[in-house]
């Protein structure tokens, strides 16, 4: 399928985004690549394929939560610009 340089436009200012006549040739053979890649890939056959949301299975990269003791508020505070007794002491962001 060719996409148009009016087509181009039209995306390109819907994006609001200004492009170049050598952008819109690049960008206008780019999108007809993709397209005609779209049209291959509809022409395969998916009746045993179920349907899926992931086509890799998930795994989880966090740790197990574990219990440890805090750290004391002392060294917490220590760097601490201003503070008022345990807790750090801020601007207002609303008056």
């Amino acid at each position: 399928m060719k996409i148009s340089r009016e087509e181009v436009l039209h995306i390109a200012r819907l994006a609001r985004i200004a492009l170049t006549e050598e952008e819109i040739i690049r960008l206008s053979e780019q999108l007809s690549n993709l397209l005609d890649n779209f049209e291959i890939l509809q022409r395969v056959n998916t009746d045993n394929v179920s349907p899926t949301a992931q086509s890799v299975d998930l795994q989880s990269v966090t740790r197990d939560d574990e219990v440890t003791p805090s750290f004391p508020p002392e060294d917490i505070l220590a760097n601490a610009p201003r503070r008022d007794e345990d807790c750090f002491r801020v601007k207002p962001v609303l008056e």
